[in-house]
């Protein structure tokens, strides 16, 4: 495998060869409990641990990271390696790479703009897994209104102590950082100044996490508390003042309309292929479900939509392609995929009758309650990052240019 930045398709395929050749004899067994679909549903030790070791293991055999710089633990090589071993582990179905603000969001916004210091101190780590990152932007009373925010952070010599918590807070219980926004400056003219950005610690005094149980009944958020804290003063990212700023270059990572992410699956695939493979097997007045015409009407139209939606992906990465709205594919991603993915999901459920009342757990649940968990895991999908209202604010206002009002 080269290490320049260029690649002709014989290097890509032969790649492609190898990855898959590679995934193929070091996925992992059945570790004999139920794993994560998405990132959000990580609620024991055992389960962690599982996870950590796996994205360690490939991280390692050089397939993580492939795009970061080399002398931060990164391949340094072409995105496009990265793409091609990220839709081998789809492919494969391989367990998710959980570290996900990390690998998205912490690591490529600390590639963009951070210091030597910081890149040094977290980039590695994050491709390791050693360090897992959270993320602490969400407040109890306020939701996705970031300008609300009412957590302080008071500076005190060579320390700021922070006051004050945060909700939904994604693998706090097991984070060793965080990415902190906070308010520096209480009384300030306009809510989106004074806030402040922060690499903050958690391994801290005055820091606690309490999880939140699920719909799904795991435990893969918690609500972090912040009492006196004190985080060292070289913890602020950037300048006092700049975390509007700096948290909205961090959503676009987190919404996928910026690239730099590390790579890897954050979620369980899951097509329309097996949705397909679902009708099969369900009977209807002793015939298979797929064979009843509006059910296959409505099974094109999920087709056409993942289709279309696989397409854009590529189509993002041709500027040529995306000259009448250079950002519309990207700000609309996180929209587009999932909403799809939310109302797939449902129509899997409505597809088994009765049966789609049961769960997990149940023996006679279709799949063992596969959809029904997976239907209530996009929840997640679709409020995190911005709500979908959200989402769609942000293509009307930002893509089509209409007014706020």
């Amino acid at each position: 495998m080269t290490n320049e930045l260029r690649y002709d398709e014989t290097d890509i395929d032969e790649f492609r060869k190898e990855v898959s050749a590679w995934l193929q004899a070091n996925k992992p067994r059945d570790p004999g409990f139920l794993l994560p679909q998405t990132f959000l549903e990580i609620g024991s030790e055992e389960v962690l641990d599982f996870l950590r070791e796996w994205q360690f293991k490939v991280w390692s055999a050089g397939y993580l990271g492939m795009a970061w710089p080399r002398e931060y633990g990164g391949g340094g090589l072409p995105i496009i390696y990265q793409q091609i071993a990220d839709e081998e582990m789809k492919r494969l179905r391989v367990p998710i790479l959980f570290n996900v603000i990390g690998l998205g969001w912490a690591g490529p916004l600390i590639i963009n703009m951070g210091n030597d210091y910081e890149k040094k101190t977290y980039l590695k780590n994050i491709l390791s897994a050693e360090d897992i990152w959270c993320q602490g932007f969400s407040e109890p009373n306020h939701g996705s209104d970031l300008g609300s925010i009412q957590t302080q952070a008071k500076r005190e010599g060579d320390e700021y102590i922070i006051n004050g918590n945060k909700i939904w807070t994604t693998l706090g219980n097991f984070a060793k950082y965080m990415i902190l926004l906070a308010r520096t400056e209480p009384k300030t003219e306009r809510r989106y100044d004074g806030l402040s950005f922060f690499l903050a610690p958690m391994k801290v005094k005055g820091i606690s996490t309490k999880p939140i149980q699920k719909l799904t009944g795991e435990y893969g958020f918690t609500e972090t508390f912040f009492e006196d804290a004190r985080i060292p003063a070289s913890s602020l990212m950037g300048e006092e003042g700049w975390g509007w700023r700096i948290a909205m270059l961090t959503l676009q990572y987190e919404r996928g309309a910026e690239a730099g992410a590390a790579g890897g699956p954050a979620m369980t695939p899951i097509y329309m292929s097996d949705l397909i493979a679902m009708t099969r097997k369900i009977t209807r007045e002793n015939e298979p479900l797929i064979s009843d015409p509006v059910t296959r009407d409505e099974l094109v139209k999920f087709m056409i939509e993942e289709k279309a939606i696989l397409l854009g992906e590529k189509r993002a990465n041709v500027p040529q392609l995306c000259s009448d709205y250079p950002r519309s594919l990207s700000l609309s991603h996180k929209l587009r995929t999932s909403e799809h993915f939310r109302k797939m999901r449902q129509y899997a459920i409505t597809l088994q009758g009765a049966k789609g009342g049961l769960y997990v757990g149940d023996d006679e649940a279709i799949q063992g309650g596969f959809w029904q968990r997976a239907y209530l895991n996009n929840f997640g999908i679709t409020i995190g990052g911005g709500t979908s209202q959200i989402q769609t604010n942000i293509v009307a206002e930002h893509v089509l240019g209409l007014p706020k009002d």
